[in-house]
């Protein structure tokens, strides 16, 4: 008897939500035990989720470009403090 499916749940459109159900599937694949197929999904989702977690950081990012945008019109970066109190550069600095 094969074991029963997951419910498919609805796709996360919130970034901690994405993060959750990243760690979610990250156990899940890590635990092993699986069947290939359902690894394979797994993985699958999980790139998908990484996919849009990324574009929705690429989006705050131009938001608080905006936001700091000086009065001559040109964006400015600054240092952003990463949760564990570390300056984090932005890239490319």
């Amino acid at each position: 008897m094969d074991a029963p499916k997951p419910a498919e749940k609805p796709s996360p459109e919130r970034f901690d939500e994405i993060l959750v159900r990243l760690r979610s599937l990250v156990e899940r694949l890590e635990g092993g035990n699986l069947p290939l197929e359902d690894g394979l999904r797994f993985f699958e989702e999980g790139m998908e989720l990484c996919k849009r977690g990324a574009e929705i950081l690429d989006r705050a990012e131009k938001r608080v470009e905006v936001l700091l945008s000086t009065a001559g019109g040109q964006p400015r970066t600054a240092t952003f403090e990463v949760p564990d109190g570390s300056p984090r550069r932005p890239e490319g600095e």
